[in-house]
């Protein structure tokens, strides 16, 4: 993970860098290079006060990686990627971001991977709502399709071709080691997943993209399961345990392609919440919609909606993609609450006009 030198943290790219040296010098000096820019303009009507209706962003990560070919099916490689985002409101820098995307080391044959370093932990089925978003950021609305990493120590072993175990040791931002392990099995009747994750950080954290918040130690348990016939069906379910409050998430999804031209994908899931703590109780509800249309082999519309059925709030996203070799344009409008829709004060809500009343953007994407 990340050392300690005269008592200060020792930041995670000098551990990539020796390791990069280490085996470029194995693998003849060959590094593969690739990353992915992109640029955004986006006009609202709902912009925080004193900002501007107009909003733009410039990203790149950049990713270098290298790896050796051992005998006996031993991988030996890694992956180092900076993330750069500058965000302006009208010709006024709103915000900056320069920190290490992904850097991990990997050791990998046959039956094994072991991964080592700040990556990305992403499993089960739901696509939208998901209980088991616990160490991911992903969003289906965004099409750059990044999501955030963790730093960890991940080792998933295959002893069979339908059976495979994962386990996880995960430091945050508090110098807390967090633990688990999963294990996943394919059989006739569809995928099954249980997942552990025990958690003795007692600092306030949103548990994945649920909105759920939690300020003490804990235990996760959670069972998933899809399976894909006529329609494809899933199921996530969690409970988050400590002390003070049982939470409980569940998800279940469902999807089917259309037969109607090339196919019309639809999807629809349901999310319940349900928290228990020495004082109260509260459920909170959420739905989601979501449909796909290819227009050819270029084009895509995609149409996404959630509602949040406690709260009688709705968010709507319908994307046009034009996808090249290497580049990707994207025409998004999107309408969803206001700012005065909100129950809590306006200086705890996102200081940017996306994601507020209605909107369009544009999104341009370089991938090389």
């Amino acid at each position: 993970m990340r050392e300690f030198f005269g008592g200060k943290r020792l930041p995670p790219f000098y551990f990539m860098s020796i390791a990069l040296c280490v085996i470029t010098s194995l693998s003849n000096g060959e590094i593969h290079s690739k990353g992915q820019f992109w640029a955004s303009g986006y006009i609202g009507d709902d912009a925080p006060r004193g900002q501007s209706a107009f909003e733009s962003t410039v990203g790149y990560i950049p990713t270098l990686s290298t790896g050796k070919d051992f005998s006996n099916n031993i991988l030996l490689d890694m992956e180092w990627a900076f993330r750069t985002v500058n965000t302006f409101s009208g010709d006024s820098l709103l915000s900056d971001y320069y920190k290490t995307h992904r850097a991990w080391i990997r050791l990998a044959t046959e039956k094994l991977d072991i991964r080592l370093g700040l990556q990305k932990i992403i499993f089960g089925p739901a696509q939208v709502l998901g209980s088991l978003a616990w160490f991911d950021t992903f969003d289906l609305t965004d099409p750059t399709g990044q999501t955030d990493g963790v730093e960890a120590l991940r080792l998933r072993w295959f002893p069979s071709n339908s059976l495979s175990m994962w386990s996880w040791a995960i430091l945050d931002e508090n110098d807390y080691f967090s633990f688990g392990g999963r294990a996943e099995f394919s059989s006739a009747l569809g995928e099954w997943g249980l997942s552990l994750h025990h958690d003795p950080s007692d600092s306030l954290r949103m548990i994945g993209q649920s909105g759920v918040l939690i300020q003490q130690p804990h235990n996760r348990l959670a069972i998933d399961f899809r399976y894909d016939g006529f329609i494809g069906f899933w199921n996530e379910s969690a409970l988050i345990l400590s002390n003070e409050s049982e939470i409980g998430l569940i998800t279940i999804g469902s999807d089917y392609t259309v037969p109607l031209g090339k196919g019309i994908l639809v999807m629809a899931e349901f999310m319940h919440i349900a928290k228990r703590t020495t004082v109260d109780t509260a459920t909170q509800n959420f739905t989601a919609f979501m449909a796909s249309v290819p227009l050819g082999i270029i084009h895509q519309i995609m149409f996404i909606s959630q509602v949040n059925l406690t709260d009688n709030q709705a968010y709507q996203y319908i994307r046009w993609s034009s996808t090249y070799d290497r580049i990707s344009l994207n025409f998004i409008l999107s309408m969803n609450p206001k700012r005065d829709d909100y129950t809590i004060s306006p200086e705890y809500l996102p200081n940017s006009a996306v994601g507020f009343g209605s909107g369009f953007q544009f999104i341009f994407i370089y991938n090389h």
